[in-house]
């Protein structure tokens, strides 16, 4: 009986080992790929248990295996693959090995759509609108409570889910065409199933779509309808860090996948200059590349090789899934640069029309264009980013809006840009989802603001507006405040200020003021895409000119809160013999004659079309 015992038991620990080395597929990213593009060797990563010491194959030809990676977790497998060009599209199933079982899972290899109205990039023609999504409307009250997700909906606090979705973006794309603006960028909209992350950047899992905000194929749809109106798409994306409930926090896939552990990391010194410091030394780049953003955020390591190929191909299967016009890149300096400079150039590669805006914080020109594509500053590699969002004059604009500066420092900032290699290139803006509103700043005067909208909106650059500010939205200090929910946009709203009716008398006056100046920007080329021509300031009256060809428009705004006489003298020699049109209010037009003066409000602007 001990012997038969002892037989059964060794039997026992037998199966259970072997049936312990049972090999189990979850998932694999990316979840499919295309025939025909330009990154056809690409890197599987495939989620499940005992996937160490695997052999890999596909069911039928066509995709070549080139290598399954050895790594020491044996709940992930990295798997180089290789699309070649004229492959049959269809599915595939990579079957995956060991010597006591087997499992496999489909990889799908599709056709590629037709590219016609896709990845169009954006420019100074166009005008972009900044959309918060929780907070802009609710088109689908069924997923504003999704079982398993972290985060209640709860509209009476700030911090918590509001119910803005995908679909209430979709049921604005008319409001957002008919308004003037040319493209949207929304905040991020992927998976943040974590406490405290209604804002988007703390992502779970980087190719899906938060249930609370729709799904990926509503997210297509959406790209799809805002092209037919003629509305680009522009994708916010963070390579720099993921959310601490991430399960790679979890379970790293390999030792170094995080600058760090939850337990023992430390933070980025938000020194952004630090790359373009030619006396700096590697400790200090290092304390700004692998420190943490925040202690909810987790830093990735792009230098990880896996990491790397990982966020390449993420952000180009967006692209090519939703078809997808261009990209903001969340705290652009804090990831490893030069892994940055890849992930840019692999896009560009693959999309030369689009176009990549990077978040640097920072309101001083030099190192802003130090980041930029093509910077005229000595770099070690082009940094591939085309754009820049421009700090440096938001400062400057808030500052004219608090009272603190005037219209000289807006100047000297605009004199500036010979340090860009595109200054033409750079985000405009007045506010943000992360920085008070303007109105906050002007203190709620209407009419500071709308001098400001003018100049954000007919200087240089590619202007974009926070929603909620076509109506003069205020908030307040706080992110809760700013991120104010868009009146009309949810259930049970007093009233819609998404139309007229619903808007009070001084929120209509801001709407037309900027419904006005964007269709001005598509009537007049030169005003989106004209030469910049400045004077300097005298006693805070600012003229300005935008020319393309025989085309000329003349900008004078009026930094004074009271009302001034100009005479014109210092463009007196642009505007002789010529016919002023106003093209802002429709006034009479008149020829110019020397000593002539006419009056501009206090924080008013006059627009005139040279004849």
């Amino acid at each position: 009986m001990k012997i038969i015992a002892r037989i059964s038991i060794i039997a026992y620990f037998a199966l259970s080992s072997l049936f312990g080395q049972e090999i189990k597929v979850d998932k694999v990213e990316p979840p499919n790929w295309w025939e025909g593009m330009h990154l056809n060797k690409i890197q599987l990563m495939v989620y499940g248990k005992n996937l160490n010491n695997i052999e890999a194959s596909f069911d039928r030809p066509g995709i070549k295996l080139l290598e399954v990676h050895k790594i020491i977790n044996p709940d992930y497998a990295f798997i180089d693959i290789e699309i070649p060009k004229g492959v049959t599209p269809g599915k595939f199933k990579l079957i995956l090995k060991n010597s006591s079982s087997s499992a496999s899972i489909d990889f799908p290899v599709l056709k590629r759509e037709s590219t016609a109205g896709k990845f169009q990039g954006f420019s100074n023609k166009d005008a972009i609108y900044l959309i918060f999504p929780d907070r802009f409307a609710d088109g689908d009250i069924s997923n504003n409570n999704v079982i398993g997700m972290s985060d209640e909906y709860d509209r009476s606090n700030g911090g918590m889910r509001h119910g803005g979705d995908l679909q209430g973006i979709l049921d604005k794309l008319d409001y957002i065409k008919d308004m003037g603006f040319t493209a949207i960028w929304i905040n991020p909209v992927l998976e943040n199933n974590t406490r405290g992350s209604y804002h988007g950047y703390s992502a779970t899992d980087l190719y899906k779509i938060d249930a609370r905000f729709g799904s990926n194929e509503l997210y297509k749809r959406l790209v799809d309808e805002a092209h037919k109106k003629g509305l680009k798409i522009i994708f916010d994306h963070v390579a720099n860090h993921i959310s601490d409930n991430h399960p790679w926090v979890y379970d790293f896939p390999v030792a170094n996948w995080l600058n760090g552990t939850k337990e023992n990391h430390s933070y980025t010194t938000h020194n952004k200059i630090a790359f373009a410091d030619i006396y700096g030394s590697k400790k200090t780049i290092d304390e700004m590349e692998k420190g943490w953003f925040a202690e909810s955020m987790p830093d990735l390591n792009q230098k990880n090789p896996y990491v790397a190929n990982y966020l390449i191909q993420n952000m180009i299967w967006w692209m090519e899934y939703s078809g997808l016009d261009g990209i903001r890149e969340d705290t652009y300096p804090f990831p490893n640069q030069k892994f940055m400079s890849n992930w840019g150039k692999a896009i560009l590669d693959e999309y030369p029309n689009t176009n990549i805006v990077g978040e640097v914080w920072i309101d001083d020109p030099v190192t802003l264009s130090y980041y930029q594509k093509d910077t005229p500053f000595k770099r070690e590699f082009n940094s591939y980013l085309p754009s820049v969002m421009d700090f440096a004059s938001l400062f400057s604009i808030q500052d004219f809006l608090i009272g603190t500066k005037g219209l000289s420092n807006i100047y000297e900032v605009f004199a500036k840009d010979f340090v860009y290699a595109n200054p033409n290139n750079l985000l405009i803006f007045p506010d943000n989802h992360d920085h008070q509103r303007g109105m906050f700043a002007a203190n709620g005067n209407f009419t500071k603001m709308k001098c400001a909208l003018t100049m954000v909106l007919t200087t240089r650059g590619i202007p974009q507006l926070l929603y909620g500010t076509e109506l003069g939205m205020k908030g307040g200090r706080e992110h809760t405040e700013l991120r104010m929910d868009f009146p009309g946009g949810f259930p049970n709203d007093k009233r819609n200020a998404f139309t007229a009716d619903g808007r009070t008398k001084a929120e209509n006056d801001m709407f037309e003021h900027v419904k006005k100046l964007l269709h001005l920007r598509q009537e007049y080329k030169a005003i989106s895409i004209g030469k910049f021509t400045h004077y300097p300031p005298v006693n805070e009256i600012y003229y300005y000119t935008k020319s393309l060809g025989n085309e000329k428009v003349l900008f004078v705004i009026n930094g004074n809160k009271n009302n001034v006489e100009i005479d014109f003298d210092q463009v007196q020699h642009i505007i002789e013999n010529r016919i002023l049109k106003d093209i802002y209010s429709n006034d009479l037009d008149f020829a110019f004659m020397p000593g002539m003066k006419i009056t501009v409000p206090g924080y008013g602007f006059k627009i005139y079309l040279l004849k």
